[in-house]
């Protein structure tokens, strides 16, 4: 296949933000904090009123995927703002976020260096740092012994989807994060004009970076993964991520 050269003016590192980032945000959302977002380390987050939810799974219940990694967390800045399943994310809610399996699925998540486990539900899209599987609610990270560390490897088993893993689903492309709105500009008008049957967004996150999603003809999985494959670009990462 022919590679995509994308020459984005400005920072040639690659910048990796720290939490996790949503979709493009709706129409009627929170607005915006004044102040600067706090770091996981400097964020002091009010102790929820109640337990952190537990999620009935049957005692019979059988992984039908599996997948080992890296988790993360992600807390205070996107706390009360809307996810990808369009629900309110509650940090003190037992969720997660994945890039791929279909948002509602259910998952076991197992510290395998401590032996913490927890099940959780995916109700967001992320994590979008290059090497990371699993974002993590706060509640979720601590029972789970995340919190602390930060990042921890973990393993997870599906337990139940409400879609197949292996067909269907709506599938796009993101790229980011870009440190400012120029060059995310630049990637997406390059790209506008190298898939003229493609819609491309270009949205900023609650802590300020910038970012490119491409939505393909019919939302197609093949076609989203050719352009993940075929697209480089010199600043952010590039993820495939189902929508649905």
């Amino acid at each position: 296949m022919c590679f995509i050269s994308l020459l984005v003016t400005g920072c040639s590192r690659h910048k990796q933000a720290g939490v996790n980032t949503p979709p493009p945000p709706p129409i009627s959302r929170p607005e915006p904090q004044t102040e600067a977002p706090p770091t996981k380390s400097e964020a002091t987050p009010e102790q929820p009123a109640e337990p952190a939810e537990t999620i009935p799974v049957p005692s019979n219940a059988r992984a039908i995927y599996e997948e080992t990694g890296i988790a993360s967390w992600y807390g205070a800045p996107y706390h009360n703002r809307r996810g990808s399943n369009g629900e309110i994310y509650n940090m003190h809610a037992m969720t997660a976020a994945h890039r791929t399996l279909p948002l509602g699925s259910v998952v076991r998540v197992t510290n395998l260096k401590t032996g913490r486990s927890a099940v959780v539900r995916i109700t967001d899209r992320g994590p979008f740092i290059k090497g990371r599987m699993l974002d993590l609610s706060l509640a979720a990270a601590k029972a789970v012994d995340v919190w602390g560390p930060g990042l921890a490897k973990v393993h997870m088993e599906v337990l139940q989807t409400p879609a197949s893993l292996d067909s269907g689903g709506r599938w796009a492309v993101q790229i980011g994060a870009f440190e400012g709105e120029k060059a995310a500009n630049d990637v997406a008008d390059h790209l506008s004009h190298r898939y003229h049957t493609a819609k491309v967004l270009r949205f900023s996150s609650v802590i300020g970076s910038w970012w490119v999603r491409v939505r393909v003809q019919d939302d197609d999985r093949h076609r989203a993964e050719e352009i993940a494959h075929d697209t480089h670009t010199p600043e952010g990462s590039i993820f495939l991520v189902r929508l649905d």
